[in-house]
């Protein structure tokens, strides 16, 4: 490969080939070699995310084959593999799309400047975000800590438009690569995969098919409708932001040409996505997002960590006796996903209502969700329980039964989701069991439960713990 200029385009969470911009930024300085490297930071991922990462590893390899190209795996440290394609390949550049969480700031930090040491042009893009952190700062400096502030500020800036899939020149030779059909990525998840997997469509095709269904069809009535979780009336595409089959600034423009076309929700939708960036802003600037309590002043709150809590089992199994929680939770082992207003309920019925830190919830939910977010997930779990960032003057207590009758009045959502006491109850209500483990023993002929805590005294129990916070602060 002497005298040819010859880039490894490192993927992590970027597995397109639409507005990809180290992909663009490869394509023009010579021959590419796309590697996904299966390290530490691969292994560590919970079942659902590591098995739908999987999938779309196994659809994105077809798309570059189908381009004339080819995607190499590699499993190890990430520092070595990359060292060793070097070593095998003579490339001279290293190009990947950045991540904002601390350890993969760490690791890129370390990887750049070993690279750039060996004279290699190692260079990192956007693409996963469309503000950087960086880039968006109050006018006294600084990051913004609450999100409408942040949404005025960066809703009339001009973003380009998503940049169109480059055309790829392939290395003289190809470097070994593992097989794609390792299953170290997909066993985790056991029987629930083959029910999962029915509920999900991998790939950059499906993930614009999706955005050009949702604003043909929903983005007119998805200010009003989206909180509605028995109705089909969301954009569906968290996953697909998730593993970067699509771009926020796919999003992004989609919605303008709503705005543009006089469609009622679609300015709101892109305050979705802004609210997406927020979560990654607060991420880049306050690392202990993921694991700390955001806000100062709430390590002493009145919550348990024990999760060998009967309250813990019932809600990681959703027999927690409280339809909407129960329901959110079955939609989420049956689909691999979980509607946003349904989120919150769970959550708060979680951390309020049983006192149970927020941390034992994330945790769960990483292990669970196919369109698992570090920033988002541990944004929306810190919101929700009251430590994090939250412009809310009070200490918010969802009541989930409440919810339900404002947004599921017509009980679609729990029929499609819990089984007990129907007479013929639904396929989505019946898959329930097929994706649980079978070590729960549960049928849809047990009895649905009683409330583990019912509504009015985990409310009372919540508004104590809170008061007695407060009180200890003053």
């Amino acid at each position: 490969m002497s005298g040819q200029n010859l880039t490894v385009v490192w993927l992590r969470r970027d597995l397109r080939l639409v507005d990809h911009p180290a992909f663009v930024a490869a394509a023009e300085r010579g021959a590419v070699i796309p590697v996904f490297i299966h390290d530490d930071s691969v292994a560590n991922l919970g079942a659902a995310p590591k098995w739908r990462l999987a999938q779309a590893l196994r659809v994105f390899s077809k798309t570059l084959e189908d381009a004339g190209s080819r995607l190499i795996l590699r499993r190890g440290p990430a520092q070595e593999v990359l060292d060793e394609l070097i070593e095998e390949t003579g490339a001279d550049a290293v190009y990947w799309s950045r991540l904002y969480d601390p350890e993969a700031i760490e690791r890129d930090s370390r990887i750049k400047s070993t690279l750039k040491d060996r004279d290699i042009d190692a260079q990192s893009f956007h693409g996963h975000l469309i503000f950087e952190p960086w880039d968006v700062e109050t006018k006294q400096g600084g990051m913004y800590q609450v999100y409408s502030p942040m949404w005025r500020a960066v809703k009339d800036r001009e973003v380009d438009e998503p940049l169109s899939a480059p055309d790829l020149t392939a290395p003289g030779s190809w470097p070994d690569s593992d097989a794609l059909d390792d299953r170290q990525m997909e066993t985790a998840m056991r029987r629930g995969a083959d029910v999962v997997a029915q509920h999900c469509k991998p790939g950059q095709d499906a993930a614009s098919a999706a955005l050009a269904a949702f604003s043909a069809h929903r983005m007119e009535d998805y200010k009003d409708r989206r909180d509605f979780p028995g109705e089909e009336a969301t954009s569906g595409l968290s996953e697909y932001l998730t593993v970067g089959e699509i771009s926020p600034r796919q999003l992004w423009h989609a919605a303008l040409r709503g705005e543009a076309d006089g469609k009622k929700g679609a300015e709101h939708f892109r305050k979705e996505v802004v609210w997406r960036e927020f979560a990654y802003h607060l991420l880049y600037h306050t690392p202990r997002l993921v694991d700390e309590n955001w806000r100062e002043g709430w390590d002493d709150f009145g919550w348990t960590e024990d999760e060998r809590l009967k309250e813990v089992k019932a809600w990681k199994q959703a027999r927690t006796g409280i339809r909407f929680v129960d329901a959110a939770l079955r939609e989420m082992y049956v689909t691999g996903r979980m509607h946003n207003r349904a989120r919150m309920v769970v959550a708060s019925y979680l951390t309020k209502h049983c006192l149970v830190h927020w941390r034992v919830g994330q945790k769960w939910f990483e292990d669970c969700l196919t369109d698992w977010d570090i920033a988002s997930n541990s944004m929306g779990w810190q919101w929700v329980a009251g430590c994090g960032p939250d412009a809310a003057p009070y200490f918010r207590v969802f009541n989930p039964d409440t919810q339900l009758e404002k947004f599921d009045p017509d009980g679609e959502y729990v029929r499609a989701w819990i089984a007990e006491g129907q007479s013929n109850p639904t396929k989505t209500a019946l898959s329930y069991f097929d994706a649980i483990p079978e070590s729960w023993g549960l049928s849809p002929d047990d009895p649905y439960p009683d409330p583990v805590v019912g509504l009015s005294e985990g409310r009372e129990a919540a508004l104590a713990a809170y008061d007695k916070l407060k009180s200890d602060q003053e």
